[in-house]
């Protein structure tokens, strides 16, 4: 007990960065989804990697974009909030792509909490000329004396090890916050929902994926069986349309790529069960935002 150390690590960067890659490869679980589509993180999800002596609390959060809706607005919220309640902040930029504003905003947040800061520069696999990355570390290490810059490729693990290493180095003593089994805080039911919603990302092209929620209305073991049932709510009529595709074809994809998730996650067979509805313009009523799980108490820490 006297030798443990832990810290609480908020992931901030712009939107579609590898914020939530990052952190599933840290961690060695799927526990936030991934999507090359924008802002895919909705809430603040924790993550806990216990190794040796170390304990590392990780708040994956959306990215840093101006809210346009209720829902953007909780997305901020929680941006904020992690970073004001953390031990120290980990900023994911992209190799090769320019300072952005949301980046600037960040490390001003930094130096005016004096936060302990790691700079991961990720996707260095996507970028050719690497004296691009060099100019870069140089105007990000310009703005802010980070603890450590590094180069990663979260997809394909590169520099993943070294990133541990001085995450690792911002443990504080005091002892562990979580249990040594401790994996995330998100229910299994969210999770569920959560990786339906991904393959709707993933599987939908057009406008529909921002105005789609997932939420599990239940979840039963049943002998070797785990039954679970997901409603996608989506904003329009034709988005429900869209979603079923014809004759039901594309909730049938949706449905089938995310068992094998679920099975994979969960260790045991799953029958899942589908259903669409219309809630219009959810994503600008905070009362409907609430119902689906969107709590600004959940924003504390």
């Amino acid at each position: 007990m006297d030798n443990q150390k832990s810290a609480y690590i908020a992931i901030v960067g712009r939107p579609n960065v590898g914020k939530s890659t990052i952190l599933n490869k840290l961690i060695g679980e799927k526990i936030a989804i991934v999507s090359k589509k924008p802002q895919t993180t909705r809430t603040r999800i924790m993550g806990v990697l216990t190794e040796g002596e170390d304990q590392l609390v990780f708040l994956d959060t959306p990215g840093l974009l101006k809210p346009r809706n209720s829902l953007g607005d909780y997305m901020l919220r929680s941006v904020t909030a992690a970073i004001e309640g953390v031990d120290s902040c980990l900023l994911v930029a992209q190799a090769g792509a320019p300072l952005s504003k949301a980046d600037e905003e960040l490390i001003g947040r930094f130096k005016k909490g004096h936060i302990p800061a790691v700079l991961a520069i990720n996707k260095t696999d996507l970028l050719g000329d690497k004296t691009r990355l060099m100019e870069q570390i140089a105007e990000y290490s310009g703005l802010y004396d980070f603890e450590a810059v590094v180069p990663v490729s979260a997809e394909k693990g590169d520099g993943m090890d070294a990133l541990l290493d001085e995450l690792k180095g911002l443990t504080l003593p005091g002892g562990w916050l979580f249990p040594e089994d401790t994996l995330t805080d998100q229910t299994e039911p969210v999770l569920a929902a959560e990786l339906v919603r991904e393959k709707a990302l993933r599987l939908l092209e057009q406008e529909v994926p921002h105005g789609v929620a997932a939420v599990t209305e239940h979840m039963q073991e049943k002998g070797e069986l785990l039954e679970i049932h997901v409603t996608l709510y989506c904003e329009k009529p034709n988005h429900k349309g869209i979603l079923i595709g014809k004759g039901g074809e594309m909730l049938k994809r949706i449905g089938s790529a995310a068992r094998r998730d679920l099975e994979e996650f969960f260790g045991c067979r799953v029958n899942l069960q589908l259903w669409v509805k219309v809630k219009e313009d959810w994503r600008q009523r905070p009362e409907t935002l609430q119902g689906m799980g969107f709590s600004l108490r959940d924003l504390e820490i």
